[in-house]
């Protein structure tokens, strides 16, 4: 993973209620995603296709940022 470089994905799961969900990247790792992340009026559904800038929190777990649909 090489922070601010996009990455392809997929949406593995999203619960809306809870906000947050994972993507797995096209380097096959999951990124943690939270409603907080994602654009105004960006929904996200399983299968989803999008592109993200991985990044890592304070504890060294990948995260998904900048989050667009394909």
């Amino acid at each position: 993973m090489v922070e601010g470089t996009k990455l392809s994905g997929t949406v593995k799961w999203f619960d809306g209620q809870k906000g947050y969900g994972f993507i797995q990247g096209e380097d096959g790792k999951d990124y943690f995603v939270h409603a907080s992340f994602l654009p105004e009026g960006l929904r996200l559904n399983e299968g989803d296709a999008v592109v993200f800038v991985p990044t890592k929190d304070d504890n060294g777990r990948t995260q998904a940022k900048e989050i667009e649909k394909q």
